[in-house]
């Protein structure tokens, strides 16, 4: 058994065999659980934690609105990844286009910045992944002056 993260997105998709090819076999997750009678999956990795669930177009809770391509827009999840290079020659293997290549980011945390290695690409449904590798921090005045 494993622990369930405090937050944890679950999002619709149009077709679970489609995401999870994605998800598992182009990104790396780990299928923790299926519930394949729900057409639903659980998903990790490197500590995130995801679920899909295949959409039944039917009215219910889940539903706030009709689902239109792209998915989860005004959102997107931010993953941290051990190795982001090697996860873009794996994108670009499996013939993924991203939507933006990597790119060093400093973010001001108080009076530290702490940077990243950002990349962004969509997935099967439009959903923005953010993956993110972090590079360390450094004092905001020595910013400054590089």
């Amino acid at each position: 058994m494993f622990q369930m993260n405090s937050l944890v997105p679950e999002m619709l998709v149009t077709d679970l065999e489609r995401s999870l090819s994605f998800y598992r076999d182009t990104l790396g997750f780990k299928v923790e659980y299926q519930r394949p009678e729900q057409l639903f999956a659980f998903l990790s990795f490197n500590g995130s934690q995801l679920m899909l669930e295949q959409d039944d177009q039917q009215e219910s809770a889940w539903r706030v609105g009709p689902l239109q391509a792209p998915f989860g827009r005004g959102m997107n999840l931010s993953i941290e990844c051990l190795d982001i290079r090697q996860l873009a020659v794996d994108l670009a293997q499996a013939g993924v286009t991203l939507r933006r290549e990597i790119e060093e980011c400093w973010y001001r945390q108080e009076g530290m910045l702490c940077g990243q290695l950002n990349l962004l690409v969509l997935d099967p449904d439009g959903y923005l992944l953010r993956f993110i590798e972090n590079i360390g921090f450094k004092a905001v005045e020595a910013a400054a002056g590089a």
